[in-house]
């Protein structure tokens, strides 16, 4: 998860400041940045919202920030 790290970092955030974002403590939070444990669906969205990307972005299935919109997704 490469890439929460790194929107972290780009935003000048903590591993607390986003761990209470989730309602987890760091010591999770910083496993899921390390590929430790995986990220619940319902943390992915929380963190696909506060960053505006995609969860296909954060988890890597493409490199396409854009988060989806209804015109965009498949009908």
């Amino acid at each position: 998860m490469r890439r929460l790290r790194d929107l972290r970092e780009d935003h000048d955030l903590t591993q607390s400041t986003i761990a209470k974002l989730l309602h987890c403590s760091q010591t999770t939070y910083s496993r899921y940045e390390n590929g430790n444990l995986n990220v619940p669906i319902e943390a992915l969205k929380l963190l696909a919202t506060f960053y505006h990307v995609s969860i296909d972005y954060l988890t890597e299935f493409t490199d396409d920030r854009r988060p989806y919109t209804k015109a965009t997704r498949s009908k």
